[in-house]
């Protein structure tokens, strides 16, 4: 158990302290989580010059004792004080050209090795320094003094003299550190050197290294010598090998080309691919890569200032991966701020927004999306238990906002209970799926690729009003949102008058389904594509044998929730009637067993928002026990998932905290960037592409938030190759789950 779970009471009559933080009530046990700040990691990345590719091209960086940033580029050496984003360059037009190494001497003074000098700059002046032959390679900052590398040799500056050293080494000097008692480590491309003034030493032997071809060296806290090249990381004392890590131990790439000692003792690793951290005594790893954490994922330095951030110089650009104190309600503060701001549209529509230039989150703009109701819907249920945690007015008031609209999607259509997806304004010229005709060729394609396809023509229509273009060809998960989230409002927030609301609302869909053979049916007259819980289709029609066993139960619950909102006996007995006459239980039985084939990653949300009626209004004792042992297999099979939406609504409906140390380390972990950046795992030499846990899609395996794609529930989080940098993500995803957290008073504030 682990110190931030705390053990508490829901009513605690008397309880006694025990150990590691953790309390112990005497009538019952139940876990709990404390809320105490954490390191929040996020990134901010830095252009050194837009117009310049060369200046881009960063080979080193530093951190100095002024946090003033310094870099070695293509085009030269840069700094950037503290206070500005701007980066200026240190040398003249005569002078600029390739640096390669920047070091820090323990006076302050910036040494950098470059193409054509060494240079130090100290209290302003910048001086260009006589006698190393240049190019320089690499300049290493030791007590002893300073030490200028390049394939003309090796040079110590001391008393403000200049002296080669003779050592006789390879000429491809890619890394160099001092050994603190003298000499010098050296990485070329035929092995590893030690030299000092007795000896120099030379490992280049299978036995020695993972491979001779060597470009990072540090030590770790232990005094181990970390030595990184191709095919891996070789841990090393001052005369042998000790161990090693390759891919499969948690390298992204195999060619590395950076190792640095954080100040917290952790080992960054610095690859083609990536980067890499490894802490002590742990296991785990975790990766940073994309332009979530990166500029460019080939990483070339690492270097960390006086409050731990790290400084990475990559292909393309500078960037800093720097950390704050959070803690959960922080950062609940943060997503919901940018929630709000950016992410609702008239007249109260919450979902991702577009980003006309990929990942410049100042180019926000809105848009429309398939499933607006549904994740409206999921801001719903957020905002219900946000009010039932905190009883705080601005929720109630945005919860009825959310629910206004979701009742207006199904004014708007004019068609008694069938809703629309979403609504635009009329003045957009543009949207997803915009109207258009099929020839009869096109047709033909589309029923040979899926029978059960339905081309539809005009998927938008005029509102009455003419103000609004409205989106038809509703799907089922539409539905299922709409259920979780009328569910929460009308348990959690819905006043007298609300639940009447919610109650002629959701019986008049339930309405249009039973005069329709339990389908939504459109303008056309006909069953949208998806929106199908007829018997006639799932029972006697084939082609819909995959949906059977999940639509079985989402009908169930439909009914289930409009009985207990209405009392009306005919919503009871249709109810009943599916399960004694049409076999609806037996079929929604097999949902834990489907055909691989069949098997959709949103399938694990669309039983989680039909779960909560079934299990909550249910009061037949059999029929209960069936619901329980369903949720109960649900939750087995996808606690693998460790997502805390699935762990909280398990609790919510089983009265636990199960999984809660994986669901908070998700509250923690999960990014505070939004931006849906391209995010390709498949190409990571610690990860191997599966078929698992879906069968038709390429998948890793499970990494943390911070490793995959921005979180949409209804996006399968094992995907490999994923992520569109045109959309900013909203924030429900996390807010969700949170509330639910805290309204369980899982999580509770210290």
């Amino acid at each position: 158990m682990r110190n931030s779970i705390l053990l508490l009471l829901l009513v605690v009559l008397s309880c006694k302290q025990v150990e590691n933080n953790i309390v112990e009530a005497e009538i019952e046990d139940k876990l709990f989580y404390a809320d105490v700040p954490f390191e929040q990691e996020y990134h901010e990345g830095f252009l050194v010059d837009a117009d310049n590719s060369d200046a881009n091209d960063i080979r080193a960086v530093l951190p100095d004792f002024d946090q003033t940033i310094w870099a070695a580029t293509k085009n030269g050496v840069y700094k950037k004080i503290a206070t500005s984003q701007d980066w200026k360059p240190l040398f003249s037009d005569k002078d600029s050209g390739p640096a390669y190494d920047i070091a820090l001497d323990s006076s302050g003074a910036v040494w950098m090795a470059t193409w054509n000098a060494v240079y130090s700059y100290q209290s302003g002046k910048l001086e260009k320094m006589d006698g190393p032959k240049s190019p320089i390679a690499k300049i290493v900052c030791a007590k002893e003094g300073v030490y200028a590398l390049g394939p003309y040799g090796i040079w110590f500056y001391e008393k403000g003299v200049w002296h080669k050293k003779d050592y006789t080494i390879a000429k491809s000097i890619r890394v160099a550190l001092s050994d603190n008692n003298g000499g010098l480590w050296i990485g070329t491309d035929v092995g590893l050197y030690h030299c000092n003034e007795k000896k120099v030493s030379v490992y280049q032997k299978n036995e020695d290294l993972v491979s001779a071809y060597v470009k990072g060296i540090d030590y770790d806290n232990e005094g181990k010598l970390w030595v990184g090249g191709l095919g891996g990381i070789t841990i090393r004392n001052a005369t042998e090998k000790l161990s090693e890590k390759l891919p499969k131990d948690g390298l992204p790439n195999a060619n590395v080309n950076v190792v640095a000692n954080a100040p917290d003792g952790t080992m960054w690793v610095g690859t083609n691919y990536g980067i890499t951290r490894f802490k002590p005594k742990e296991k785990e790893y975790s990766v940073r890569l994309s332009r979530r954490w990166l500029m460019n994922n080939e990483v070339r330095d690492i270097a960390f200032d006086i409050n731990g951030n790290a400084w990475i110089a990559t292909a393309n650009g500078v960037s800093s991966i720097k950390k704050k104190q959070m803690t959960l309600k922080s950062k609940a503060d943060y997503f919901y701020k940018k929630l709000i701001k950016r992410h609702v549209r008239e007249p109260w529509i919450v979902g991702r927004s577009k980003l006309t230039i990929p990942g410049d989150t100042t180019t926000i703009i809105p848009e429309d999306d398939d499933n607006d109701g549904e994740y409206t819907a999921m801001y719903l249920a957020m905002e219900s238990f946000r009010y039932a945690a905190t009883k705080n007015p601005e929720a109630k008031e945005r919860a009825k906002k959310a629910f206004d609209f979701l009742h207006f999607l199904r004014e708007v259509t004019e068609i008694d209970g069938f809703f629309a997806r979403t609504i635009i304004p009329v003045s957009w010229e543009n949207s997803h799926d915009m109207n258009r005709t099929y020839s009869n060729k096109q047709l033909a394609d589309e029923i040979i690729n899926d029978p059960r396809q339905k081309p539809v023509e005009q998927r938008w229509h005029f509102s009455k009003d003419g103000k609004w273009k409205w989106k038809g060809d509703t799907s089922s998960d539409e539905l299922c949102g709409h259920l979780f989230g009328y569910y929460c409002y009308y348990t959690l927030v819905a006043d007298k008058e609300e639940k009447v609301r919610v109650a002629n609302h959701f019986s008049k869909i339930m309405d249009h389904l039973i005069t329709n053979d339990f389908n939504l049916v459109g303008v056309d007259g006909k069953h949208t594509k998806w929106g199908v819980w007829s018997p006639k289709m799932l029972n006697q029609n084939p082609d819909w044998a995959p949906e059977r066993a999940l639509n079985s139960l989402e009908l169930l619950s439909f009914l289930k929730f409009t009985y207990q909102i209405t009392k009306e006996e005919k919503y009871q007995k249709e109810y009943s009637n599916l399960i004694s006459e049409e076999g609806y239980l037996e079929n929604a039985k097999m949902l834990h067993d489907t055909n691989p084939a069949w098997e959709t990653y949103f399938d694990i949300y669309m039983a989680l928002y039909v779960y909560p009626p079934l299990i909550k209004y249910e009061h037949d004792p059999k029929l209960k026990k069936e619901y329980v042992s369903h949720l109960n297999k649900w939750f087995e099979k996808n606690r693998q998932t460790k997502s805390p939406l699935v762990n909280f609504a398990y609790n919510y409906l089983s009265g636990g905290s199960h999984e809660l140390d994986a669901s908070i380390a998700f509250l923690k972990n999960a990014p505070l960037d939004l931006i849906d950046w391209h995010i390709d795992n498949g190409k990571r030499e610690d990860l191997n592409v599966v078929r698992e846990p879906i069968l038709e899609e390429l998948q890793v395996a499970l990494r943390p938030p911070s490793e995959y794609r921005t979180v949409r529930w209804d996006n399968n989080i094992y995907e490999a190759i994923v992520g569109n940098p045109s959309q900013e993500k909203e924030p429900v995803f996390w807010l969700l789950p949170y509330w639910m957290g805290r309204y369980q008073e899982i999580i509770i504030n210290k």
